[in-house]
């Protein structure tokens, strides 16, 4: 996804309503976190059970919030996921980067990238894959989920390697 697209789609949820930036850095989402950063906005933890906890008490207490993590993160997750955010049906809108989209990426991200899809279905989460061209619709229906409060995965694939 484009820089450009990254910046708008951070700066675009902070104004129709996400307070809460939180999650774990991951080069796919980089200008997505670099914009949070530069605002002053983001809140950075080592893993993302930890950000789904804060994220929970936040979304608890009416302040809407968003969780960024990369797929390895979610995968890690998935008890969070469903013992808290589901289980109470907290809502939070998940920021998914998905490494080993492509089948030429790393090997350490081919197999998690491709049950990715798998895993979401099994966890009836949600879910819209994000582009530079969809960007703004699939941000309305994440926000309209949450006003509904229900919780919900934007997913960006990543187009490159590094």
């Amino acid at each position: 996804m484009k820089e450009k697209e990254q910046r708008n789609i951070f700066d675009y949820l902070n104004k129709n309503g996400i307070q809460n930036f939180v999650g774990v850095p991951d080069s796919t989402l980089k200008y997505f976190v670099d914009q949070g950063l530069r605002k002053k906005q983001i809140i950075i933890t080592t893993r993302e059970e930890e950000a789904i906890g804060i994220s929970a008490g936040m979304s608890m207490s009416k302040s809407p919030s968003l969780v960024f993590m990369q797929n390895a993160g979610f995968a890690n997750s998935l008890s969070t996921i469903t013992s808290l955010v589901e289980l109470y049906n907290i809502p939070m809108i998940f920021l998914i980067g998905w490494r080993g989209y492509r089948e030429d990426d790393a090997p350490e991200h081919t197999k998690i990238g491709k049950i990715q899809p798998d895993l979401i279905k099994i966890l009836g989460l949600k879910s819209k894959i994000i582009t530079d061209n969809n960007w703004r619709k699939s941000c309305d229906w994440a926000l309209k989920k949450i006003k509904e409060d229900k919780f919900c995965a934007l997913i960006v694939r990543r187009e490159f390697l590094d």
